[in-house]
Parts: structure tokens; sequence; C-alpha cells
């Protein structure tokens, strides 16, 4: 397909609106990057980027004429967002670099679509749809797309040393759309720059990875990047852990319809090692929420399949659902691996099953006495006020949370005249 222009996304009214104003009165805009390359594809299309030969001020005015609204959202790098009908699209002036360290670019503004093309990461990623939806190709990027190989465009290492994040980048298109083995330059200029993504910030490091690991199978893209070395530069844990329950996860994920989950893939290759995970959440800058996911995961028992429910349920209450639930779907993932033909573990799978259930329904209970009842019951502020409600609430837990407030309060004095 050589075309876009019969393409819903490409039909829809607010960006032709936007194209027609870029491409008037000398002007030219075209649709570039992810929407064309996903559209090819015959994948969803979400965010619509434009290039255009107007500067970012003309694309201000022009739309400040037609009532389009404008957001300045990186007008010195050229990018201006128009929203037509609440949708944003983002327009980039055309570009050349200047200079460059590896980590940002300093560019010029220029009307030379080879240039814009050249200066891009790699070839899938710099094709172009005019206004008519006809694609615009200057690096090869079709031809690629069709073998679904993904290359720098030019010399990788000069493409690299332009933003060492294309590293990663190159992996991760390898994952979401490369087939076969990965492009024997880009692979060869990845491996000797490695060392290079210590420069980068953690948080792009980890906005990389965290994509790279929500594909739908990141698995060969692992594979490679551990053996030129540089999933040890991103994820020192991996080293003595390995990658190896990937495929199994994959392939139970999408046998069981679950979405791709980048932080329980990163529970598969990493120790269980709460300190070690702290370390790691602290140096590429997980957010709150995901660095206590792991730490869940790490500080949950492994769940044995034939627990009964009472058990698990105690279990539940003492780690919460989300370890538990993590726990018991790396060990589903292995158990259905060795499944086929095995009567044994195919049980052991259906009880992994249940379980994992449960932790969907399950509502932790509400332990029924606090710290105002100890003092009312004569304790005195201190240690022993802990103390006393951890027995007790362990007793609650062992009736498995059928002792009643009444009944807890009379156990609390006994505990307390004890």
């Amino acid at each position: 397909m050589t075309s876009v222009a019969g393409e819903t996304w490409f039909q829809d009214g607010a960006l032709q609106q936007v194209l027609a104003l870029l491409n008037a009165d000398g002007g030219e805009g075209r649709v570039v990057g992810g929407a064309v390359r996903n559209s090819l594809l015959g994948l969803p299309v979400a965010d619509i980027d434009i290039a255009t030969t107007l500067l970012p001020e003309t694309v201000v005015e022009r739309a400040a004429a037609a009532g389009v609204k404008a957001v300045p959202t990186g007008i010195a790098h050229g990018t201006v967002t128009l929203v037509v009908d609440g949708k944003p699209f983002e327009i980039t002036t055309l570009r050349r670099d200047v200079e460059t360290d590896g980590r940002r670019a300093r560019v010029a503004f220029s009307d030379d679509w080879q240039a814009d093309a050249e200066r891009r990461d790699l070839t899938i990623n710099a094709l172009y749809a005019s206004t008519n939806g006809e694609i615009v190709d200057l690096v090869g990027g079709l031809a690629d797309l069709e073998r679904r190989n993904i290359r720098f465009i030019g010399d990788a290492a000069t493409r690299i040393a332009e933003d060492y994040l294309r590293i990663l980048r190159f992996f991760r298109f390898f994952a979401y759309y490369g087939s076969g083995r990965p492009d024997a330059d880009g692979l060869r200029a990845c491996a000797a720059a490695r060392s290079k993504i210590a420069t980068l910030s953690a948080e792009r490091v980890w906005s990389e990875m965290k994509k790279l690991l929500a594909a739908n199978d990141p698995g060969r893209a692992l594979l490679w990047m551990r053996q030129v070395g540089i999933l040890t530069e991103v994820l020192p844990e991996t080293e003595k852990w390995g990658i190896d329950a990937i495929p199994a996860l994959v392939a139970t994920e999408q046998a069981l319809s679950w979405t791709p989950d980048p932080l329980l893939r990163l529970a598969a290759i990493v120790p269980p090692d709460a300190a070690r995970l702290a370390k790691l959440a602290e140096r590429l800058r997980l957010s709150k929420v995901e660095a206590g996911y792991l730490q869940d995961w790490a500080n949950a028992p492994g769940v044995k399949d034939d627990a009964s429910e009472a058990a698990f349920d105690r279990l539940l209450y003492r780690y919460g659902a989300l370890g538990i639930g993590a726990r018991l779907k790396l060990a589903l993932a292995v158990a259905r691996g060795k499944a086929e033909g095995d009567f044994e573990e195919m049980a052991r799978t259906a009880r992994l099953s249940k379980l994992l259930e449960r932790t969907t329904r399950w509502k932790k209970p509400v332990f029924p006495v606090n710290g105002a009842d100890a003092l009312a019951a004569g304790l005195s502020a201190g240690p022993r006020v802990g103390d006393i409600l951890g027995k007790l609430e362990q007793q609650w837990l062992d009736s498995n949370f059928a002792l009643t407030r009444a009944a807890l309060l009379a156990r609390l004095k006994e505990l307390i005249e004890s």
C-alpha cells in the first residue's frame, strides 16, 4: 500500500482541516511517523503527528485566523499542538540537527524534507503521508516495513551518537514491529555504545523499558539485549536471574487474555529480593505505585497450590492481593508451561487458577479493635498497646476472621490482665 487516502483516520474531518490550514498559500504539511507506520501495518492509529515547512509562529497565526486552538507545547523546538474538535495534532517544523551530545539536540528550522527525514532515528518512523494520502518515502522505510526490518537511517553509530536513547528504541521497535534477527549494523552499533546508556536520565530509560516490556511479546528483544550486554546495563538484576520465564508468561497471557503487564514481566526477570528491588526502583525512578508493586511481590511468600481457602485468605490479609496475585500469575505461567501431557501439572494449574480467581474477589476485612479500645480497656499508651493488639489480631486471623468485636474486647481484657 502506497497511500492512506482511504483510511478512516486520514479522512477524519479534524485532520483534513489541519492539513488544509498547513497546505494553503505555499505551505506544506505531511502526516509523519507512527500514524503512517501503523496504518500501513493495519494496526490502530492513535496520536497523529504532522511535519510542516511552516515556522511555528506562522502555524500559530494561521490557527488563530481559522479559529483553531494552538498550544505552544514546544515552540522553541518547532512544535505547536493544534486542537480541533477536541483532538490534538502535534505540528513540528522541519528541522536539521546543528549540534548533538547524545542526550539532546540543537536544531535549526528547515524546509528540506530529505534533511528532516534523515535526522530521524529509524526508517519505518520516517514515512510521510502527503495531503492526498500518498506515501512519501525518502529513506527506504517502505521496504523495511514490508520485511519487518528495524533499521537506523544512514549510519547506525551516527544516529545513536545523536541520542543514546536510540539504543533502547531500537530494541523497543524490534519488539513491536521486528521479525527474524535484528539488523546487524544496528545491533553492532547498539552493543558498541551500550555504556552510554548510563549518561541518560533514569526517567527516559525506564519509560523506554516500560514500553518495551508492554509489547505483545518482548521475549526476542530481551534475548538480543541480553546477548549484546545491553540488558545488563539497564537491569543488572537480571544478570544471574535470566529471562527464561518470559515465553511461558507471554503464552499464558495470550491464552487467558491477560493484558500485558510490564511490571509483572519485570518481576519475572528479576530476583524477589526486596532490598535489591528498592535500589532498582530508586535507580530507575519508578513511581511510588510501581515500586510498591515490586515490594509487594517480593515480600509475598510463595503460595502452595493446595492451600485451603482459610489459609489462603490469611495470606491475602497479611500480604495483600496484589503481591500474592503476582506470585500466583508467575507460578501459573510455569505450571501451564509444564502441563501438556502431565496430569499432575494440569491439576496444579487448575488449583492455581482457582486461587488466582479468589484474589480478584478478595476484600480485606477490617480488624474490629483498635488502639483506642486498648486504652479504654486500661492500657497505658506505649509499646505494649501494639504488642497486645498484634496478639489479638493473630487470634482473629486464626479464627478465620470469625471472632466478633465483643469476643475480641473480652479477650483484650484477658490479655491485659495476664
